[in-house]
C-alpha cells in the first residue's frame, strides 16, 4: 500500500485535574491495509474539542466510551480516502470521519459522511460540523429565542459560542457574550456581531453583565458552568430557557467545588421563575436534523451572515499541547489541527 508509517497519539495516563502533554504518547506503526468492505483514510484535519477531556477518565460521561490507556485518542476528522474496497467510496473522496488522533485509519464506511466541495474543508469540523450543529439544535430547539429577547452565551468566541451568538442575532434577539479576555470580547463584538461581551477576568464582570442585560436574560446557552452560571442565575427572567451542552469549568475538577451548596438556590429559581433547563447530547440529533442544518448553515456562511473563526495548529505532534491550551482558554474560534495537506 505505502511505505509511510502511521503516527498516532495515545492516552498514556489518566490526568489529575488539567491534562498535561505527559498524559499523551506519540507512537508509530505500519499503515493498515483495508480488508473487504473497508477504506483506508488519510487524516487531513483533526478536530480538538472540550468533550475529549471527559473521555480521558476511566469512567466516561455516558455519551461515549472512554479512551483506554494505550488507546488512540478519539476525534472527528476530515479525511481523504487513499484506498478503497468499499462500493460507495473511491480513492480521492473527501469525507467526514472519526479517525482520531492519527495519520491513517480504517473504516467500514458506516461512520463516513461525503463532504463534496466544502471550502475550506476544516469548516466541516467547526461551524459546518459538530460545534455548529450543537449551537443550531440547542438554541433553536431548546432556547427558542424570539425577537427582542436577550440571549447570553459563555465561551463566546469558542467553537460553539461564536455560532450561538450569531444565530441569536439572526433570530432578532440581542446577543451578549462572556469571554476570557478583552481581546476575545473585542472579537465577539467587532467581528462576530455580538451586541455586548463581558470579560470574565474583570473582577466587576457580574455587575457589568447585569448592566448589559437591563431586561434580564431570556436564554442562557450553558457550556461552562462554575462562576459564570452563578452570575447568570439571578438574572434569568420568568420563563427563561437554558440549553445545557457542557460544563467545561468542571471538567478538570478532582473534588467537589468549594463554597456553599448552590442546589437550593438553583432549584428555587427553576421553580419560581418556571425556567426550562434541558441538557442535550448532539449525537442524538444527527439522523433527523443534520442535513437540514448543513444546507441552512452553509447558506448563512456563504452569504456572510455567519462568520467562523478558526485556530489552526500545524502538525499532529502538536495536538496534545494544543488540546491543553484549548482547555486553558488560550484559543479563539474552532481549534483544528492540520495533519496533512491534499
Amino acid at each position: 500500500m505505502t511505505t509511510d508509517l502511521n503516527r498516532r497519539i495515545v492516552l498514556a495516563a489518566h490526568p489529575h485535574g488539567l491534562p498535561t502533554v505527559q498524559d499523551f504518547r506519540l507512537e508509530t506503526g505500519p499503515v493498515p491495509e483495508p480488508g473487504p468492505g473497508q477504506v483506508l483514510l488519510r487524516t487531513l484535519w483533526l478536530s480538538l474539542d472540550p468533550y475529549m477531556r471527559n473521555l480521558m477518565e476511566p469512567v466516561g460521561p455516558g455519551y461515549a466510551e472512554p479512551v483506554p490507556l494505550g488507546g488512540t485518542m478519539v476525534g472527528g476528522t476530515v479525511s481523504r480516502v487513499v484506498a478503497s474496497r468499499h462500493p460507495r467510496y473511491a480513492a480521492g473522496d473527501l469525507v467526514l470521519a472519526q479517525a482520531g488522533w492519527q495519520d491513517y485509519a480504517l473504516s467500514d464506511g458506516g461512520d463516513l459522511l461525503p463532504l463534496g466541495d466544502v471550502t475550506p474543508p476544516s469548516l466541516a469540523l467547526g461551524g459546518l460540523g459538530m460545534p455548529g450543529f450543537t449551537a443550531y439544535v440547542g438554541l433553536q430547539d431548546i432556547g427558542q429565542p424570539r425577537p427582542g429577547e436577550t440571549v447570553v452565551v459563555a465561551a463566546a468566541t469558542g467553537a460553539v459560542g461564536q455560532v450561538v451568538g450569531q444565530l441569536a442575532r439572526l433570530h432578532g434577539a440581542r446577543a451578549v457574550g462572556i469571554a476570557g479576555g478583552a481581546d476575545k470580547c473585542r472579537i465577539a463584538v467587532e467581528e462576530l456581531g455580538f451586541d455586548a461581551c463581558l470579560d470574565r477576568h474583570d473582577p466587576q464582570w457580574p455587575q457589568h453583565l447585569a448592566a448589559a442585560c437591563p431586561d434580564g436574560i431570556d436564554v442562557y446557552f450553558e457550556n461552562v458552568g462554575g462562576a459564570v452560571f452563578d452570575a447568570v442565575l439571578p438574572l434569568l427572567n420568568p420563563g427563561a430557557r437554558v440549553p445545557v451542552c457542557g460544563f467545561i469549568a468542571h471538567y478538570n475538577d478532582g473534588a467537589p467545588p468549594p463554597g456553599p451548596d448552590r442546589l437550593p438556590k438553583l432549584t428555587a429559581t427553576l421553580l419560581v421563575k418556571r425556567v426550562r433547563m434541558q441538557g442535550f447530547v448532539i449525537l442524538d440529533h444527527y439522523g433527523k436534523r443534520y442535513e437540514a442544518f448543513r444546507r441552512e448553515m452553509g447558506r448563512w456562511v456563504a452569504d456572510g451572515r455567519v462568520r467562523l473563526r478558526e485556530a489552526r495548529i500545524d502538525g499532529l505532534e502538536r495536538a496534545p499541547e494544543a488540546f491543553v491550551d484549548l482547555l486553558r482558554g488560550r484559543h479563539v474560534g474552532k481549534v483544528v489541527v492540520r495533519v496533512a495537506g491534499g
